[in-house]
């Protein structure tokens, strides 16, 4: 099983559109595929119809007595599944610090479910802490989605510095997003990036369909699969298969 995170140290750059979409783009494909949502504002639970809720919170699901498959639900789409999040999850670095090895929280609780799934997307909260460091642990590869913005490129840096220090090798790549091709400041991050090679070729557009995937609950790779961001998040899903070697599924062309 190929374990990806997409994680950043900034919330508000289009994280969570980036794990759905490519979620849906692995089901769909053919890989049995886990979504885990780390991120207590649920927007990947909600997305996908099910409710924020885990039995017994962050405390029970990571403190290390239950086995993950206990908190996986089906979803409406063959070959994803979900592990959702719920509010409790505001106190996750404070849960997996009573831990004795917080570090291996992640990887331990994946490595019993590894056999049923090809993929696993990890969606994560912002920030860098404790449990950033268990999720870089456990992980083969971390998109990271910046938004057209300098400042953003510097926490960029910091994020990089931050996995050098934890798992150092672990390969990080960024995509631009929540890109307007109108603005000028946008069009001359695209092409400070064009060198950059932490950068993936693809930039994910701001787009309507995106932002209604709140409001309407489906991927915008399914609600607008012509859409030019549906087409961003698929060449970034090739690249991804690319780089960590991902297998193709049973139902891929």
């Amino acid at each position: 099983m190929r374990v990806i995170a997409v994680s950043g140290a900034k919330g508000g750059v289009g994280k969570t559109a980036v794990a759905v979409n490519l979620a849906m783009l692995s089901a769909r494909s053919g890989r049995r595929t886990l979504l885990w949502d780390l991120d207590p504002q649920a927007a990947a639970t909600h997305c996908y119809r099910l409710k924020a809720k885990v039995k017994g919170g962050a405390g029970r699901m990571l403190g290390g007595k239950r086995d993950l498959q206990a908190f996986v639900r089906h979803t409406d789409y063959e070959n994803l599944d979900l592990v959702p999040v719920d509010k409790t999850f505001r106190v996750v670095d404070t849960v997996l610090s009573a831990r004795r090895w917080p570090d291996r929280a992640i990887r331990k609780l994946l490595r019993p479910v590894a056999g049923d799934y090809d993929v696993a997307i990890l969606d994560c909260a912002p920030g860098l802490g404790v449990m950033a460091e268990s999720v870089d642990a456990a992980s083969d590869l971390v998109i990271a989605p910046i938004v057209p913005a300098p400042l953003a490129v510097r926490s960029l840096d910091q994020m990089s510095e931050f996995i050098d220090e934890h798992r150092e090798g672990l390969p990080m790549v960024a995509v631009l997003s929540m890109v307007d091709r109108r603005k000028v400041l946008h069009r001359q991050m695209l092409q400070s990036v064009v060198d950059d090679e932490r950068f993936v070729e693809a930039a994910i557009p701001l787009s309507s369909s995106v932002e209604r995937m709140g409001l309407e609950q489906v991927p915008a790779v399914l609600a607008s699969p012509r859409n030019l961001s549906a087409k961003a998040f698929a060449a970034l899903w090739d690249d991804v298969c690319k780089r960590i070697d991902i297998p193709a599924g049973p139902g891929s062309d």
